[in-house]
Formats: structure tokens, C-alpha cells, sequence
């Protein structure tokens, strides 16, 4: 999903404006030049022409506007945005030069602020559908899906024909799991756009979802024909064949696919599948193998673990330290899985994390329900530094107790230290909804 740039020949011909305000003629003249050099997409000398202009009349918004259309069209977004700034603040009133703004900041994936801009647009020009479209876009990116669901429906109420609109609207289904509106939209998406790659595949997702696989086998398969060096729709083609036991053909789309794109271990794993049930054993066992091990951080040295978000090891440490154990006494059972544990967090509490781990250990090997047992394991591997191990252990707890927001809480802040920050704050605000409201605190500090 895009958002889409405004159409300069509709702006540089909006916005030529009378020229009372000049002193000038000269600067009349210069403006038309830059208007006449961006039709023509010479942007270069556009920018140049519109610089003469406003070194004559600092104060003419329009040239800033344009002089920013300009540099952004040359990819200079940052340049762009000082120009904008500029013909804000002249003329706040003008819901162009915000839209434009925000997508500038959009292209440097400042969603959140693009936001701000789309919004105020949207104040000035209710009716304008490219803002409801961008804000929308924008929301997605943040993984804010109900949001961008909004925007896009009233964009389409407004221009109901918006293709992109459409598309973009399709994938936020898929994300909100509302499968059978995502293939109808992306359905109308091939109906105006038939030659669009992403629609196919979009369907073909969503029929996956719906057990359509025959139907998803044969979108895949025109998205293909449209596109045929996008490993995905080979990938997703591979894995619809195997839901409808064509195994043969599942183990061509994924040689293509890994042909495309060697390290996608996906494809291993669909292969190995197939060929598991091919009874080639052997070669199931080597792409298997090739699924686990390729660029899997689970299974790295934890000393080579490199802290690369804005929470670093220290903070993690001071976090994760704060957060305290809700140890409970429960009924022993016959394994006496719950002695092990309490053992455990006493060894952990003593600073004995290798005997801590070994009987924590045990009671998961025990009972591998124990929530609890998870969590605190989690605890002391982080501690010791084995991040990845630690995540895995958080993971476990949350399948086993979906409301436990201490573990979402720890988790969020791991991922955050090792660079996965959105990921991490998406763990943070889920600890937050649950109630653990140190959350806030460190979203408010290192999610903005």
C-alpha cells in the first residue's frame, strides 16, 4: 500500500495565482517557469525557478508548496517538508500543503505524524478521499487495522471506484481475519484492475483461509502469469497444493521459489513436507533441517546476541527487575512438578541460576501446562543473558494463560532491546489492555 502523491499538473495549475502580491513581475514570470518545468517532470529546474520566486517574496506560500512538490519528486523529503513548513505557516488554512506534508513523512515512514497532517486536512477538507486514503494507509502501517478500516471505508464512500483504496482495504480484512470481505474486495480490485499481481495473491490468501485451496492454487497461479519472479505466490501456490495433496506439484513451486530466493526457509519446510509425504525421507530430513537452521534466532550463541533497540542491556535489566513473581502455593501433585518450581525460584532468589533452571526445567518436563514455570524460567534466562531462549519461554506462558500480562510485558521489552521494537510495543500496549500499567510508562518513553 502506497499513499499517493498528489497530481502536480492538478496543483501547479491550482495554485497559479494572481500576482498583485508581487512587486515584481519578474517573480510572476519565474513562478510560471517552475510551473511550466514540473509538467514537464524537469523537477531540477522547477526547484530552481520556484528558489527565485521566494528569494523575491519570502512570503508567497504557493512557491514553497510547489518547491516542495518539487524536491519531492526528487526524493528529497526531508528538503520537501522544510518547504512545506513554510507554506504552513503562511497559509495554515491550505488542506493541500498538509496532505502533501504527510506524505512526505509517510515516505520516511514517520507514520505517526503523518497522521497528524492527514487529520488536519481532513478538518479542512472533509471531503478530500486521498486524506481519508493516506491516514488509513498510515494506521496500517502502524498495525492500527481497525483504524485504517474507517479511513478506507469512508475513502471509498467518497470515490468508490479507488482501486487503491480497494487493495488497501482487502489487506486490512486479511489482518482482521475478515476473509470473505477481503476476497470481495480484492475480487472488485481484479474486476477494475485486471492485470494487478497483488489482488490475485491477495484472494488467493484470503481463499487459503476460507479452505478454498483449489480456488487459491488457481489466483496464485494468474498472479504468477502477472508477476512471475515473486517467490511468495510460488511459496503460497506450494503450500495450497499440499492442502489438496499434490505433492508433486507443491515440490515444483517450492524448488522455484527457493531458485528465486535460496534462504527462504518457509519453502524448505513445505518441501520437506511434501516430500515427507512422498516418503522421500531423507530429503524431507535435509530441508527440514534447512527450515530450522536458516537465519533463525532461536537457535543463535546467546553471547553473540547484539541490543540494538533504545532499551539497552542495562534497561532491560532494570525492567525485567521490577517485575515481581506471583508465586502461589498449589496442590502437589504426584509428579511433584510444583516442588520443583518453588525449589527453583528459591535457587534463582539465592543466585544459583544454573540449579534455578535445572528444576524449573523439570517441572515444565513434568507439566508442560506450567504457565508459571514458563514465566520464571523466562525471568533467569533473560538474566543470564539468553534472550531468544527467554522469548520462547514468554511465548509458552501467553499460549498457556492468555491474560498473563506480566509475560507480555517482559517480552515486549526483550524484543524491543534486540531491534524488534514494533513488536515489542505491540507486546507492551497488550500488557497495558491487561492491566500492567508500568507498561504505559515505558511506551510513553520508547514508543514515540
Amino acid at each position: 500500500m502506497k499513499v499517493k502523491q498528489v497530481l502536480l499538473a492538478l496543483i501547479f495549475t491550482v495554485l497559479i495565482l494572481p500576482y498583485q502580491t508581487f512587486a515584481q513581475r519578474s517573480a510572476a514570470e519565474y513562478f510560471e517557469e517552475g510551473n511550466t518545468k514540473a509538467r514537464a517532470s524537469d523537477f531540477a529546474g522547477a526547484l530552481q525557478a520556484y528558489s527565485v520566486v521566494v528569494s523575491i517574496n519570502p512570503e508567497h506560500a504557493p512557491s514553497y508548496f510547489n518547491r516542495g512538490l518539487a524536491k519531492a519528486n526528487l526524493k528529497d523529503h526531508r528538503g520537501a517538508i522544510l518547504d512545506y513548513d513554510h507554506a504552513i505557516e503562511i497559509n495554515p488554512k491550505e488542506a493541500l500543503y498538509y496532505q502533501s506534508r504527510g506524505v512526505s513523512k509517510s515516505m520516511q515512514d514517520d507514520y505517526r505524524a503523518a497522521i497528524q497532517d492527514y487529520t488536519r486536512a481532513i478538518e479542512l477538507s472533509p471531503e478530500d478521499a486521498k486524506s481519508y486514503y493516506n491516514r488509513g494507509v498510515s494506521y496500517a502501517k502502524l498495525e492500527n487495522h481497525r483504524s485504517a478500516m474507517a479511513d478506507l471505508d469512508k475513502s471509498l464512500t467518497l470515490d468508490p471506484g479507488d482501486v487503491a483504496a480497494l487493495y488497501a482495504r482487502g489487506n486490512c480484512k486479511l489482518h482482521l481475519h475478515e476473509y470473505a470481505g477481503s476476497l470481495a474486495d480484492f475480487s472488485r480490485v481484479i474486476e477494475i484492475s485486471p492485470k494487478r499481481a497483488g489482488a490475485y495473491a491477495g484472494r488467493g490468501n484470503a481463499k487459503i483461509e476460507l479452505n478454498d485451496f483449489a480456488g487459491a492454487s488457481a489466483d496464485f497461479t494468474k498472479a504468477i502469469e502477472l508477476s512471475p519472479n515473486e517467490s511468495s505466490y510460488y511459496d503460497k501456490r506450494g503450500f495450497a497444493k499440499n492442502k489438496i495433496d499434490d505433492f508433486q506439484g507443491a515440490i515444483a513451486d517450492y524448488d522455484k521459489t527457493l531458485q528465486i530466493e535460496p534462504e527462504n526457509y518457509e519453502a524448505y519446510y513445505g518441501r520437506g513436507f511434501s516430500k515427507t509425504k512422498l516418503n522421500d525421507q531423507r530429503g524431507a530430513l535435509i530441508d527440514l533441517t534447512k527450515a530450522i537452521e536458516i537465519k533463525n534466532l532461536y537457535i543463535s550463541d546467546p553471547k553473540k546476541i547484539v541490543y540494538t533497540g533504545r532499551i539497552t542491556k542495562s534497561v532491560l535489566d532494570e525492567l525485567r527487575n521490577q517485575v515481581k513473581e506471583h508465586i502461589k502455593i498449589d496442590d502437589l501433585t504426584t509428579e511433584r512438578s510444583e516442588a520443583y518450581y518453588i525449589r527453583g525460584v528459591s535457587k534463582s532468589k539465592s543466585g544459583d541460576s544454573k540449579g534455578a533452571l535445572l528444576d524449573i526445567s523439570t517441572a515444565v518436563e513434568l507439566n508442560p501446562t506450567y504457565a508459571d514455570a514458563y514465566f520464571s524460567r523466562g525471568l533467569i534466562k533473560s538474566s543470564i543473558g539468553d534472550q531468544m531462549s527467554a522469548i520462547l519461554d514468554f511465548s509458552s506462558s501467553i499460549k498457556l494463560k492468555s491474560n498473563f500480562p506480566e509475560a507480555y510485558y517482559i517480552r515486549g521489552i526483550i524484543k524491543h532491546s534486540l531491534g524488534q521494537v514494533n513488536e515489542g510495543c505491540l507486546d507492551l500496549s497488550r500488557a497495558g489492555e491487561l492491566g500492567y500499567m508500568p507498561s504505559y510508562k515505558v511506551i510513553s518513553t520508547y514508543c514515540n
